[in-house]
């Protein structure tokens, strides 16, 4: 740890970290710099003022902003607030989408409407927002958002450069060198930008560097030269970075093969509006699993779990997967009984045999749609989202398949936590609303957990078949459970024949080590005297 000791200001002191194009690391880099000032000794908060994404974070109050925001949050050890992601977006369609304006849905907008009729009035919300930030925290670190260069963007900026002028921030420009062109895009954002804009930026950030840095300095004298901007770090590449991601991107360098060398085998439907996938970490995370994603048919084999992760627009990600074919592919691996299959949130809801959207809350066309008919569940979608922590309980007659193995802990049924983001109500029928194929047994069926929301009353949550083999729930989070998820998992293991690992770690430990693991790297090579005297935090 640094023994630099710089003082603290107030209101709090600021510093933005901007990027040469989407992907090139923001995130974590942020989510590092989060850790080492709390290391440090400070009170750091994160900002964006503006994200897209469909990877959500519940906040203590029930409200909605981007899981990035809430992990840097995390990262800082304090409490995420809307006011850490003010504006939230969540397409939909292609160039519609849903506002989330301090946590709570706004309107739905295309990307135009957006910009004229939203965006005008958008300052007042972000400024204030960050301003109760700087009364409160020590230090603010502001995220912006792609590339501060897109010129047909640039007049109604809230998230790059004109949000920098407001706040009056120094910028560090983040670019990634594994993409290659390192110096091109560089050289090409400051070339792009405005004079005033420029002077802003205090020093580069390098990042995902594979090679052997004597080779690079010729560069990085060269840029320093030709700039005048110097390079804060030179930051490695890090291939096993296990911080949740708000972007579907990474899923492209996701596996969609089966490690041979895990025992079990997860299959993870990838439809285009996946939301939320960050669900499935824990269990990627786990010595005897291996998680992949599926887009097309052929690919799915017979895993041990399917599972049907959230999606923002449930009926459009319903058509896209029979249309790909994979309702078919998942049928065929059912028939072997050799496969669990899983819904979560969207996913619950499409297990079902109909879906109802007389509102057009999701899909701007009122319509409906037969579900895959696996539960005998009924979906219809409300105006009013569902956004709220929860804590509960397995139900008494949970059908769930979990180990049989002497638990080493307490005694008591598993805790569950998670989270929920909603706008549909799922519900137990007894006549199927469509005709489907598969004959279904409306009593064959128990629900899976008995729930709190807030300080309420309990609830039943959930429903799965009696052989445990197809079961749902709207639980975000439900693997983040330890007892929970690994109980689950070595009930898959004794259905092979294979005997139970019993504990394996924490989620709560894992984050922390990364934090701390991310931090360290991200410390040791950015020169972090240099990024506190531009926080105008003096020693």
């Amino acid at each position: 740890m640094s023994t630099f000791k710089p003082s603290c200001t107030n209101p709090a002191a600021i510093l933005m970290l901007q990027g040469t194009a989407s992907d090139v690391g923001k995130s974590v880099v942020t989510t590092a710099l989060c850790r080492i000032f709390k290391q440090d000794g400070y009170r750091p908060a994160p900002f964006k003022s503006q994200n897209m994404a469909l990877n959500s974070y519940v906040t203590e109050d029930g409200k909605e902003i981007g899981r990035a925001q809430g992990v840097q949050a995390e990262a800082c050890g304090i409490e995420a607030t809307t006011d850490m992601n003010p504006i939230l977006i969540k397409p939909v369609k292609d160039m519609h989408s849903q506002i989330v304006v301090h946590g709570v849905p706004y309107a739905y907008m295309s990307a135009s409407d957006y910009r004229k009729d939203f965006l005008p009035q958008a300052k007042h919300t972000v400024m204030d927002a960050l301003n109760r930030l700087r009364d409160t925290y020590d230090i603010v670190l502001m995220e912006g958002a792609g590339s501060p260069a897109e010129i047909n963007l640039k007049d109604r900026d809230i998230v790059n450069m004109n949000l920098a002028g407001w706040a009056d921030a120094p910028v560090l420009l983040v670019s990634d060198i594994d993409r290659g062109g390192v110096f091109a895009s560089l050289v090409g954002t400051i070339e792009l930008l405005e004079p005033h804009e420029v002077q802003r930026i205090r020093g580069f950030i390098i990042n995902k560097f594979r090679g052997d840095l004597s080779l690079l300095q010729p560069g990085l004298d060269w840029l320093e030269e030709r700039t005048g901007i110097p390079v804060l770090g030179v930051l490695p590449y890090l291939p096993d970075i296990r911080i949740e991601a708000e972007d579907s991107v990474v899923l492209d360098k996701m596996p969609k093969r089966s490690v041979k060398d895990k025992e079990l085998d997860i299959a993870v439907i990838r439809y285009p509006r996946i939301s939320n996938f960050t669900d499935t970490d824990a269990l990627a995370a786990e010595p005897d699993v291996s998680v992949r994603y599926v887009t097309e048919t052929g690919q799915l084999g017979v895993p041990d779990v399917i599972i049907l992760p959230g999606t923002k627009d449930t009926i459009g990600d319903l058509l896209e997967l029979r249309e790909r074919g994979l309702e078919d592919d998942i049928r065929e691996a059912m028939k072997t009984g050799r496969t669990q299959l899983v819904g979560i949130c969207g996913g619950y809801q499409m297990l079902g045999t109909a879906l109802f959207d007389p509102d057009a809350v999701e899909s701007g066309l009122p319509q409906q749609a037969d579900g895959l008919g696996w539960l005998s569940l009924s979906t219809t979608f409300l105006k009013e989202k569902q956004t709220v922590r929860v804590q509960g309980i397995l139900s008494s007659h949970c059908p769930l398949l979990l180990s049989t193995a002497p638990d080493s802990g307490s005694a008591s049924k598993p805790v569950i936590e998670g989270y929920e983001i909603h706008m549909g109500v799922t519900e137990h029928v007894t006549e199927p609303h469509v005709s489907i194929d598969r004959t279904l047994d409306s009593t064959n069926m128990k629900t899976l957990f008995q729930i709190q929301r807030g300080e309420g009353n309990t609830f039943d949550e959930g429903w799965g078949t009696t052989d445990g083999k197809v079961w749902g729930t709207y639980l975000h989070g439900v693997f983040d459970n330890d007892r929970f998820r690994r109980s689950w998992l070595d009930g898959l293991r004794q259905a092979k024949g294979l005997k139970p690992l019993d504990s394996t770690f924490t989620v709560r430990e894992a984050k922390e080590r990364e934090f701390d693991r991310v931090a360290e790297v991200v410390r040791a090579h950015l020169d972090m005297e240099q990024i506190y005297r531009i926080l105008g935090m003096n020693s």
